[in-house]
């Protein structure tokens, strides 16, 4: 005769209860439903730079994205390095000179953050210059946003004032559209 104990009968039962249920499906979607709303917030601001409602930039089939660097905006009122307010566009219109000395003297200060820039982006693309053989440091970065509006006599003052203050290499900001090839 064979005897149980209480505890040996008690693990029976409790186990002639359980049904194994299906998985359980309710984390595993609350899990994707994360992912999705991250992946939304994620891809819906694919530009480099964020043009201000103020500007509206050209459009260009182009194929690179912009870098992070310094950048200067030129509205219709004014002219601003890195969101501050520098000389207004009307004053520069009127100008009769090619450098823009204010314009020179902001982004002179911001040479600075711009090297920076460079140094960090030629740290990162290291490798790539040992294999291509080795280049000097990167020049300092400017990226123009200005309005499609905005006269190229002016633009002409403004790139000229980024590069007596050091900036070789100047970019201007136009929006992207599919090619036609």
């Amino acid at each position: 005769m064979r005897h149980e104990s209480r505890r040996m009968k008690r693990m029976a039962r409790s186990h002639k209860r359980k049904k194994t249920s299906g998985m359980n499906l309710t984390s595993l979607m609350d899990v994707f439903t994360i992912l999705v709303f991250f992946l939304l917030t994620n891809t819906s601001s694919n530009e480099a730079l964020e043009p201000p409602k103020v500007i509206t930039l050209p459009d260009s089939v182009v194929e690179t994205k912009p870098r992070e660097t310094v950048t200067l905006m030129v509205t219709a009122e004014e002219i601003l390095v890195e969101s501050n307010s520098v000389i207004a566009t009307s004053e520069v219109l009127e100008s009769e000179e090619v450098v823009i000395d204010v314009i020179k003297q902001a982004m002179t200060a911001e040479l600075g953050k711009a090297i920076g820039i460079a140094q960090a982006s030629a740290a990162e693309n290291e490798g790539e210059a040992e294999v291509e053989g080795e280049q000097g440091p990167e020049p300092p970065e400017v990226n123009i946003l200005a309005d499609r509006g905005i006269p190229f006599s002016l633009l002409k003052k403004v790139m000229s004032s980024c590069t007596e203050a050091g900036y070789t290499k100047v970019s201007l900001a136009v929006i992207q559209k599919a090619s036609q090839g």
